[in-house]
């Protein structure tokens, strides 16, 4: 199996910790998310196309980098939304698409119901946010969809996976690299990340 890119930083597994925590109110959460949103888009970007200038110090000229590859940020609806002001905040001039996306409670499977991307797909990197990746069906089916609008350079980032999803994208989307805050045990029979968190969605979102 291809390896994971784990973002092990301490400060990063106290704010799991703290997610976790079936007590954590809505507020917190949500910026619990949009922080660890942030330490995932560093590491996805870390190896952007860049182009070198000169600049001019108040004491001498200067070499620096601009980053020249365009981004697009896609959040898998609902919890994916709750990632993209934490990316933001690290790459503002990024475009954000959006991928609605459920999980059949009887079948587990994916189901479509919305897509809106910007155009070009092909001419950049493309960053797809899903805060919990479980079995991997909509992270999957949301890959596809996106390789169907021209995406060629896709890395996913999920603040906590399972197994089970990142065999399913290894076997079915190997050209996609993976990016998440931790990695845990498996899945339950209903399909729920163990220990996990609950519902990303819900929790963001005050719905449970």
């Amino acid at each position: 199996m291809r390896p994971i890119h784990c973002v092990s930083h301490p400060v990063a597994l106290e704010k799991i910790g703290r997610l976790r925590d079936r007590s954590t109110g809505v507020s917190e959460f949500r910026q619990l998310v949009r922080e660890l949103a942030v330490l995932l888009a560093i590491e996805a970007t870390r190896d952007l196309t860049c182009d070198e200038y000169i600049v001019q110090t108040p004491v001498a000229p200067a070499k620096a980098v601009r980053t020249v590859e365009p981004i697009v940020l896609v959040p898998i609806l609902r919890a994916g939304l709750g990632m993209v002001e934490g990316m933001l905040q690290w790459m503002p001039e990024a475009r954000v698409g959006h991928l609605g996306m459920y999980r059949d409670p009887q079948t587990l499977s994916p189901v479509e119901y919305y897509a809106n991307t910007p155009p070009e797909l092909d001419k950049g990197l493309v960053i797809v946010l899903d805060p919990m990746l479980a079995t991997g069906g909509s992270a999957a089916a949301a890959l596809a969809a996106l390789k169907a609008r021209g995406a060629r350079r896709i890395k996913l980032t999920a603040i906590i996976a399972a197994p089970e999803g990142i065999a399913k994208l290894d076997g079915l989307h190997p050209d996609v690299e993976l990016y998440a805050i931790a990695v845990d045990e498996g899945l339950n029979s209903h399909g729920y990340i163990v220990p996990g968190l609950g519902d990303a969605g819900d929790r963001i979102f005050g719905t449970l």
